[in-house]
Formats: structure tokens, sequence, C-alpha cells
């Protein structure tokens, strides 16, 4: 795989040596997200907008209310910044200075630009339920033209990115020897719990083979990877 070039906005300047720009570190920690946070600026005021999202190549994509300020400002090229985080670990030392986390971070630069069309639109929702879900868009009842104009969908291509992770345990110094405080690392993962029907389900209903991913017990970030490899992605224009 190729790399990102770092530059002044990309370029990690605290704690260089954990910073990685190669594409598979930078792919990784996108694909083992679902949550993503896109700043952009509307007039002089920063904004921060939690949202879902998913990859493709160099592009990421991500959606909401076409009615969104969010969306309407991004339609044009807006610059955005986007970031996605996990936690891996809370890190607890003998001294407060030295507490810290073990995580896995993207910081991702680009342009936004707006999915037009209804069908380009429909393909690409689709497009998102088989990247979590791989199968399930052809399970669903499909959505009317109305209820997709009513999505504002936005592709952004990844112009520059770094990673940044620790995965460590406790910095220690000499004074802290006298001190008894307990110190280590406390682990942190977000595991999926066991499905909760839907209070109408019709009769005999059952999860089907596009959630056999989603097992109780197993870890989000591994379900997310795994679907990510089971994606095929949007179709291709013709």
């Amino acid at each position: 795989m190729s790399s990102f070039t770092p530059a002044p906005r990309s370029r990690a300047r605290r704690k260089p040596d954990r910073a990685a720009y190669d594409e598979e570190a930078v792919f990784a920690i996108l694909d083992a997200g679902l949550l993503c946070h896109v700043g952009y600026v509307i007039d002089g005021q920063p904004f921060v907008t939690p949202t879902t999202y998913w990859r493709e190549g160099r592009k990421l994509y991500w959606h909401g209310s076409a009615a969104s300020r969010m969306i309407k400002a991004q339609a044009g090229g807006l610059p955005v910044c986007v970031t996605v985080s996990h936690i891996d670990g809370l890190v607890l030392a003998r001294s407060g200075i030295a507490h810290s986390m073990n995580y896995r971070s993207v910081m991702a630069f680009g342009r936004a630009r707006l999915i037009e069309g209804v069908a380009a639109r429909r393909a690409a929702m689709e497009a998102f339920i088989d990247r979590l879900y791989p199968g399930r868009s052809a399970e669903l009842r499909p959505a009317t033209d109305n209820e997709i104009l009513q999505i504002g969908l936005v592709e952004m291509t990844i112009e520059e990115a770094s990673a940044k992770q620790r995965d460590g345990g406790v910095n220690r110094t000499p004074a802290d020897e006298d001190w008894t405080a307990w110190s280590g690392v406390i682990p942190i993962e977000t595991l999926i719990g066991a499905p909760m029907a839907d209070a109408q389900q019709s009769a005999g209903a059952a999860p089907s083979p596009s959630l056999g991913l989603y097992e109780p017990g197993a870890r989000l970030d591994t379900v997310l990877t795994a679907a990510a490899g089971a994606y095929c992605g949007l179709p291709v224009s013709t």
C-alpha cells in the first residue's frame, strides 16, 4: 500500500513516534470504526458534527438529513477535517501527570461533495447498509424516492491523513518508586450484545445471515473490520 504525504496540517508534532501515514495503518483504524466527527467552518464559526461513516478506497462517506446545516454547508466542496478514535484502555500511573490512555485515532482532511440524484443516493445508502451488514440491503423494503430525497450523502476524497496510537503500559520515573498507589492498565472494549427483537416483529422472523458477524460477545471493532472485508463497494456506474 502507498502512504499519505505528511503536510503541516496532518503531521504529528506531539509524540511523532506514535504516528503513521501509510494506508494500511490509516485504513485499519477507519474500518474498525462506526462514528466519526466532521469538523468544518461556516461564516467563521467552527462546528463539529458526529455521524456514522464508511470508507471506499481513499474516499469517506457520511450522511445526514438533507435539511441539516452540515449537509447544506458541505454541498459545495467545503474543506472538512474528519476524525475517528477508539479507546482501548485507561493507563493509571503513580502520578496524575503520567496517567494516559491506549487509543487508536485517525485525522483526515479533504473537501466534502454532496452526492446528487436519487439513483446515486439510493446506491450510496444501500452500500452503507451492506458495509455494516453484508447483504442486508437485498432483504429490506426499498426506500421511496421521497425518502431518498430527505437524505443527504457526502463524499470526501482523503487528501491528507495521519494515524496515531498508543498501546503500552505505565510510564514510571524513580520518583514513583516510594508511592504505593496502584498503577496499571484497565482495558476497554465495546462488545456486541444479544439481539432484542422489535415488539411488532413479524411472527417467525429471525436474524438473517447478513447479521452473522454480530455474535453476542464479539468486539465491535473486530466485527466492523470483518464487515469491511466482506463489503463489495458501491456499484460501478455505466
